[in-house]
C-alpha cells in the first residue's frame, strides 16, 4: 500500500509529505495520527534542525480532512473527540522545538490550512490558495484554539471575511497580508526554496530560535479563549452538518436550514 504520509530526513532537515494527490492530499484520521507520531519522534531527534511540510503534486498542500471520515459521526462524543484530536496534534506542532516550514502549492484548506497556520514559516507557489470554506461545505466550526491561531495570524476581520464568504485567499493577497513570506513561480521552485530556507534556519543558534518561538506562543496564548464545547456541538450535531456532508459526497449544493 502506498504510504499516505511520507517522512524523510536529509542533512538535519525533515520533510513531511501529504501523499494522497488523487484526493488533493485530504487527511485521514490515520494520517493525523501518523503526523503525531512523527512530531513525537522529532522532539527526541537532536540531529533534526528543521521540518518542511508539503503536499504531493501541484494541486494541493492539503485539502482538509477527508470528509468520508465524518460519515460515522452520530454522537456528541464523536465531534468533541475529533476536535480534541485536532487540538492535540496541532498543539504538538505549534509547540515543537523544531522550526517548521510549510511549502504551499495549490489548495491549502480546512485541516491543511490549520496545519500551515501552526508552522513557523509559510512560503507558497503562485498557485497557492488558502481558506476555511466550512460554511460552504460541511457547516461545522473550528475549535476555539484554532480560531485563536487564525486571529493571531490574520486578525479578527480577515478571519470573519474568509469564513463568512468561504473565499480562498490567492498567493498574491496571502503575501500582502503576511500569511506567506515568499511567493515562488511554480511547484519545483517552491520545493527547492523550501530546502534552501530550511538549511538557513538550521544554521541558526537553536536556543535563539526555540526561545523566540516559545515567547511568541506564550504572548498569543495569554489572549486565547478557552475551547467552548457548546459551539462545536451546535455545528457537528446539527442537521446542517449531515446535509453538508451528504451534499459534498454526492456533489450537489447543500440546502442549509440553520438547524
Amino acid at each position: 500500500m502506498i504510504q499516505e504520509l511520507l517522512y524523510e530526513v536529509t542533512d538535519g532537515v525533515g520533510r513531511i509529505t501529504f501523499n494522497r494527490p488523487e484526493a488533493r492530499n485530504a487527511l485521514t484520521f490515520r494520517m493525523y495520527e501518523r503526523l503525531a507520531e512523527i512530531l513525537q519522534e522529532a522532539e527526541s531527534d537532536s540531529s533534526l534542525k528543521a521540518l518542511i511540510f508539503a503536499g504531493a503534486g501541484e494541486q494541493a498542500f492539503a485539502a482538509g480532512t477527508d470528509i468520508s471520515e465524518f460519515k460515522s459521526f452520530t454522537r456528541a462524543e464523536d465531534a468533541l473527540n475529533y476536535e480534541a484530536r485536532m487540538d492535540r496534534i496541532l498543539d504538538a506542532l505549534e509547540r515543537s522545538r523544531v522550526p517548521t516550514i510549510a511549502a504551499i502549492a495549490g489548495a491549502c484548506t480546512g485541516g491543511g490550512a490549520a496545519i500551515a497556520v501552526c508552522c513557523d514559516m509559510r512560503i507558497g507557489a503562485s498557485s497557492a490558495r488558502f481558506g476555511m470554506p466550512i460554511g460552504r461545505t460541511l457547516g461545522n466550526c473550528l475549535s476555539m484554539s484554532n480560531y485563536a491561531r487564525l486571529v493571531s495570524l490574520l486578525g479578527a476581520a480577515r478571519v470573519k471575511d474568509i469564513i463568512y464568504t468561504a473565499r480562498l485567499i490567492h498567493a498574491g493577497e496571502a503575501h500582502a497580508i503576511g500569511l506567506l513570506s515568499e511567493v515562488l513561480p511554480d511547484y519545483a521552485t517552491l520545493q527547492s526554496r523550501a530546502s534552501e530556507l530550511a538549511q538557513t534556519v538550521a544554521s541558526q543558534a537553536p536556543l535563539t530560535l526555540r526561545a523566540t518561538k516559545e515567547a511568541l506562543r506564550r504572548i498569543k496564548e495569554k489572549m486565547s479563549p478557552e475551547e467552548d464545547h457548546k459551539l462545536i456541538l451546535m455545528c457537528y450535531m446539527s442537521r446542517d452538518f449531515r446535509e453538508g456532508m451528504d451534499a459534498f459526497l454526492n456533489k450537489r449544493p447543500p440546502k442549509w436550514t440553520g438547524t
